[in-house]
């Protein structure tokens, strides 16, 4: 997903076989733990792979879907891009970018018949989470499973819903930060400072 070729590639073979792409998952993704320490090397392959793989992603299939009247494009990016990734600034920032890169899309193209949806849940059981207990941080609110997450994609793409959290309590989340910005950072602190503890993140 780093190599803009390859992803070319992947959507000519797609549309050669297919016909055409009309829904494109552009779901790559990794951490990076650490804050600023973190090495160049690192932050540059977890910003071309959180952010740069979409952007690659939307110059392959956009254009076609534009041509045709309409097309889908869905970035995961994660509930740490709307709120933050304790333990993780490189996944904080490149997660806060894909749903950016997520939100100027839907602006831009909406009009013209592309639906952008930004899929941004809390921790899932894949490899990514896999011998972390309980998920981690991440893992607050539980868990989830794949086929659970499938089913709430599948819900917000019937509903037209640009944002989707299958985690339904990052909404709150969102609206308590909104409300009261430095009262949240407060809070993210004493969830850090309890993680950093490894005391029970369970609610």
């Amino acid at each position: 997903m780093r190599k803009e070729s390859d992803i070319i590639n992947l959507a000519k073979f797609a549309e050669d076989k297919y016909g055409r792409i009309d829904l494109f998952c552009s779901n790559a993704g990794i951490i990076a733990i650490g804050g600023y320490e973190v090495d160049n090397e690192t932050w540059q392959r977890i910003w071309e792979i959180n952010v740069l793989a979409h952007v690659f992603a939307a110059r392959a299939v956009m254009p076609g879907m534009i041509k045709r009247g309409g097309g889908a494009f869905l970035i995961t990016a994660s509930a740490a891009g709307l709120l933050s990734q304790i333990g993780s600034l490189p996944y904080s920032v490149t997660k806060h970018a894909a749903v950016g890169l997520a939100e100027n899309l839907s602006i831009t193209y909406g009009d013209q018949g592309i639906k952008v949806f930004a899929l941004c849940p809390q921790a899932v059981d894949t490899e990514m989470t896999r011998g972390v207990e309980g998920g981690g941080v991440a893992g607050v609110d539980g868990l989830m499973k794949p086929e659970q997450l499938a089913d709430a994609v599948m819900e917000s793409f019937a509903a037209d819903e640009f944002l989707i959290l299958p985690h339904k309590e990052v909404k709150t989340y969102m609206q308590r930060k909104a409300a009261d910005y430095t009262r949240w950072l407060q809070g993210m602190r004493r969830l850090q400072e309890r993680f950093m503890q490894g005391a029970p993140l369970k609610k």
